[in-house]
């Protein structure tokens, strides 16, 4: 006697197919091999041929869903296999759902690649540390935690969405605190002249937990860049520092493409610098007042580190008063975005 797989299976197969926008000739296929290895695992164990086993074929009528199994030609089915075949049916069915609905909560974020979403901390698996953020769960490993934060269970962040990776547990969604993509995501949220592309950020130097420097540049004629940004009474540029966690400096610089006036600029809160440039070399020899010796340094050279990636020049300083050997800091250039006509 045929197995018969309950007609409500049927009526669900063809709901779920039409919901989750998967093909039901895919799924009954797929239902088809699962109810075979069923049959061979419970009923076949004389069956050690894959040869053998093309001989065997599953019957599955999607209208009334009843499912039997035939060997050349003749109607094979165990008695009671109906049971068999139903809790076979449903788990390839649910298997289908989730695959359908994790391949999309993927496709989803693929697009939200490169931008800000909000998260809570949700647990910790190792050094990773595991992300709710919303339709999916995330990971944010070591490397993509900000140095200067502590996290703790059910914190809720911004999370900067890095990329998808494939790993030995599947996809997996990547979320960074330490990304400079972060603090530009930001001031997208909090300075609506960058989100309507009337201020453009064209460089960020970031060490995270301790200091950002961006430049800022605009087209459109009446609008500060610098101002924009930093707001009345700081208040857009604060709303970013408490979203970073409240400890890390941001400076907001004017681009420049006089590369003088831009290494100046970079290395604020110092002034009154002079700056020599070795254009061959892309070097640049800057004094400075010995009062502004520290500010143009930083802490542990912090400072005049972050202000050569925002520049992409070699940076040797040293106070006016100082002959002895320039505090010297050298870098690769940043990748520049949306670079001027005739820029880097």
């Amino acid at each position: 006697m045929p197995a018969t797989v309950k007609s409500e299976f049927s009526l669900a197969l063809n709901q779920v197919a039409t919901e989750r926008g998967i093909d039901p000739t895919v799924v009954i296929e797929t239902i088809k091999a699962a109810i075979l290895a069923a049959y061979r695992k419970d009923y076949g164990g004389g069956i050690t041929e894959v040869t053998e086993l093309e001989q065997y074929v599953v019957d599955l009528n999607p209208d009334t869903g009843e499912a039997k199994i035939s060997k050349d030609g003749k109607d094979i089915t165990p008695p009671g296999f109906g049971r068999i075949a139903a809790q076979t049916a449903k788990q390839v069915i649910l298997q289908r759902i989730r695959e359908a609905e994790k391949q999309s909560v993927l496709a989803d974020f693929q697009t939200k690649i490169g931008t800000i979403v909000q998260g809570m901390v949700l647990r910790f698996d190792g050094p990773n540390i595991i992300v709710d953020i919303g339709r999916a769960q995330a990971v944010m490993p070591v490397a993509e935690q900000s140095q200067g934060e502590r996290y703790h269970l059910n914190q809720r962040l911004t999370f900067y969405v890095e990329g998808i990776q494939e790993t030995m547990r599947g996809n997996e969604i990547i979320v960074s605190r330490a990304h400079k993509g972060l603090v530009e995501g930001l001031f997208k949220r909090e300075v609506p002249e960058v989100a309507q592309g009337a201020v453009e950020f064209r460089v960020i130097a970031r060490e995270a937990g301790g200091r950002t420097k961006v430049a800022v540049f605009s087209k459109q004629p009446g609008v500060d860049p610098v101002g924009s940004c930093v707001g009345q009474k700081g208040v857009r540029v604060q709303g970013v520092i408490s979203e970073l966690g409240g400890q890390e400096k941001v400076d907001i610089i004017q681009w420049s493409d006089d590369p003088k006036i831009f290494i100046m600029s970079a290395l604020a809160p110092a002034k009154d610098m002079e700056v020599s440039l070795n254009e061959e070399k892309k070097s640049a020899e800057v004094l400075v007042p010995d009062d502004q010796l520290s500010l143009a340094i930083g802490r542990d050279g912090q400072n005049v580190r972050l202000a050569a990636k925002l520049t992409g020049w070699k940076i040797d300083i040293r106070g006016k008063g100082i002959p002895e050997a320039p505090v010297e800091t050298k870098v690769e250039a940043p990748a520049v975005s949306n670079p001027p006509a005739g820029g880097e």
